[in-house]
């Protein structure tokens, strides 16, 4: 097998055990904090486990755009090794914790050294074919979606029979042995940049900008997670007021949630090859749009069902979102400053990351439930046309070049 499939193959293992890792924590986290950190007002508890999960996103946005400048001068795997080394121990820790500061600064840490899956993607994109990059991001992101598809699941068990605390050292385990496979079975092809290409911080960060379509790129990777995630807050309470079969509003609520990540898993690969054929920024394009006109129809369900439907075709237009944009960065990013380029790249996916959802809660006071669909649509929509514009503006004055 051809050394660039098979650290494919392996980093979609990893990637899939650390997001399951990753995501297995979110689902009891209010729980943990109401019930294990002594916080009684329900006020306070979502207070507190807004700011404790926002932590992560913030650290992440500052300090991702250094890990990947470092991991242009030392390589893509030893960037794996350090955030999943680093990741196990701090989330192990985790489980030790004995009130919400320290909880609050051990996520804050743990952003401050993430970066395994920003460092896989980058590792992966530099190592592949130029005509197989697509089908490599799709495939990596896949492997990512299942793993946050499992997580929950696997979380909301593991808590019923081992407790909330126990949750936090198997997590810690499980991203220890996903870094050992890393370690032991990827095989990195790696050049490092000549010493007098190496510029400082403030240098590297002007060429990255000056290099079009990159700052185009990390915008539309920001609004792109700013507006998908927007409903993440408000999925359950729209779930609730549907009033699916038997009142499982719980069970709903990850039922639908799931089925947009198995869409997306499905479709990722399939699209990044369609990218490889036609072009990344097309399959992008027509993503976004796919994705802007299936949210209208969600805002209209009156039954479950309508909207587990809608949320599966979302779905599959999602899984051309993101790996496109990593694609392109690839393929745009100054040579041997692929990481650094995916760095800022991460950052504003982290930023989306962080205020999407807080802007979706807020929205919602206003406008109510089905306005944050509506709201959400038309941010993709002018993110969809913008990206339009200014993506195959740079891309034909490029070509033409």
């Amino acid at each position: 097998m051809e050394l660039w499939r098979r650290n494919l193959y392996i980093l979609w293992g990893a990637v899939f055990l650390l997001m399951a890792a990753m995501s297995s924590i979110m689902p009891f986290l209010p729980l943990f904090i109401h019930q294990e950190m002594g916080i009684e007002s329900e006020s306070q508890v979502a207070l507190w486990a807004g700011l404790i999960f926002g932590a992560n996103f913030l650290t992440a946005f500052l300090f991702s755009p250094l890990w990947g400048r470092l991991a242009d001068k030392y390589g893509r795997k030893i960037m794996i090794l350090r955030s999943g080394f680093g990741m196990a121990i701090v989330i192990s820790l985790m489980g030790l914790a004995t009130n919400v500061y320290h909880l609050l600064f051990l996520r804050l840490l743990n952003g401050v050294i993430a970066g395994f899956n920003p460092a896989a993607i980058a590792l992966v994109a530099t190592n592949s074919p130029k005509e197989k990059v697509g089908y490599a991001m799709g495939t990596l992101r896949s492997g990512a979606v299942a793993g946050s598809i499992i997580g929950p699941f696997l979380g909301g068990i593991l808590a019923d029979y081992i407790g909330y605390r126990h949750v936090f050292f198997y997590t810690g385990l499980f991203i220890l042995i996903a870094t050992f496979i890393v370690m032991f079975l990827v095989k990195e092809e790696f050049t490092p940049r000549e010493k007098q290409e190496t510029g400082s911080f403030v240098s590297d960060f002007k060429l990255i900008v000056a290099t079009q379509p990159l700052i185009q790129l990390f915008v539309v990777a920001f609004m792109i997670q700013f507006a998908v995630l927007n409903v993440n807050p408000i999925l359950s309470l729209f779930v609730q007021k549907l009033e699916p079969p038997g009142g499982k509003v719980s069970f709903f609520a990850g039922l639908v949630a799931a089925t947009a990540g198995f869409a997306e898993m499905i479709a990722a690969p399939r699209l990044g090859v369609l990218g490889d054929k036609i072009g990344h920024q097309k399959v992008l394009i027509y993503s976004i749009i796919g994705a802007a006109l299936l949210f209208i129809p969600q805002g209209f369900s009156t039954n479950i069902w309508q909207l587990i439907i809608w949320r599966f075709l979302l779905g599959l237009t999602i899984g051309g979102l993101l790996p496109s944009v990593n694609s392109l960065t690839h393929r745009f990013a100054p040579k041997g400053m692929e990481s650094t380029a995916f760095g800022y790249s991460n950052s504003a996916t982290f930023l989306g990351n962080m205020i999407g959802p807080i802007s979706g809660g807020f929205l919602a006071g206003y406008i109510g439930l089905n306005g944050v669909f509506f709201v959400t649509a038309l941010l993709l929509l002018l993110n969809g046309i913008w990206a339009q514009w200014a993506l195959n503006k740079k891309i034909k004055s490029l070509a033409n070049s």
